[in-house]
């Protein structure tokens, strides 16, 4: 069996921006839809569009699932398309910026200064370890 390709991002999200638009869904139900794992090119099928009595509106069938799988209304952050495909542009632009600051050899590794915007976003801060006991110094648990 072949595998099958992923399509990239960008494309994707064009794909849930165009559901949205066609079955007039909040930028909430679709945060929901895709966590759910759903496909955008299939949401017609579950769609109630013939009057049929026995389906719920999409928008209820999605909030129905969601509240099933995850126990909760609504996602906790939500954001609009648009701003997840700045985010995901925003972060091809920072890994091409580290791409193209990398040092070329190791020779230049050691004289090589990283950017400061290298340690803002790529390495976290480290956590306040104030009060914690190192393990040389605590009691025994088991003598």
């Amino acid at each position: 069996m072949a595998k099958m390709k992923h399509k990239p991002l960008p494309a994707l999200l064009k794909l849930w921006t165009k559901a949205q638009q066609n079955f007039h869904l909040s930028d909430a139900q679709v945060h929901m839809a895709i966590e759910l794992n759903m496909n955008p090119t299939n949401l017609g099928r579950i769609a109630n569009r013939k009057g049929q009595r026995w389906k719920l509106k999409l928008r209820d069938y999605i909030a129905k699932l969601y509240d099933i799988r995850f126990s909760k209304s609504q996602p906790d952050v939500v954001l609009p398309i648009a701003e997840v495909l700045l985010l995901a542009a925003d972060r091809r632009a920072l890994g091409r910026r580290w791409r193209d600051s990398r040092p070329a050899t190791l020779d230049d590794l050691e004289a090589w200064d990283p950017p400061p915007w290298i340690n803002d976003r790529l390495i976290p801060e480290a956590p306040d370890y104030e009060g914690v006991v190192d393990e040389a110094e605590s009691p025994a648990m088991w003598t």
